[in-house]
């Protein structure tokens, strides 16, 4: 059977280029491993201040085409309403003001 090969390999440097390595902490505890989702758990979602004119001009082009599209769709109703209107009349099927169902007097 083979072994299995450790994850890491830990050397010890005596010397680059004639002077020791600086002295690190050996017994630094390993830092925990958070998946992805819990990193973004506790980030603060926030705007980079430097590209403020770009966020500014993306949110009043999205004012403009929220505007836009209203009246667009607010033109297409009254041109319905006006075409449905428009053919009650013609057919006599309504919208004249002389319903016969409602007698009074």
């Amino acid at each position: 059977m083979v072994a299995a090969m450790p994850d890491t390999i830990e050397a010890e440097v005596i010397s680059i280029d004639g002077k020791a390595p600086p002295e690190r902490d050996r017994e630094s505890p390993p830092e925990p491993r958070v998946s992805g989702k819990e990193r973004v758990r506790g980030m603060v979602l926030r705007l980079d201040k430097r590209w403020w004119p770009l966020w500014l001009l993306l949110g009043l082009l999205a004012v403009v085409l929220a505007i836009a599209l209203g009246l667009v769709f607010g033109v297409l109703y009254a041109v319905f309403a006006f075409c449905r209107s428009l053919l009650r009349l013609l057919s006599g099927t309504g919208g004249g003001g002389d319903d016969t169902r409602i007698r009074r007097g």
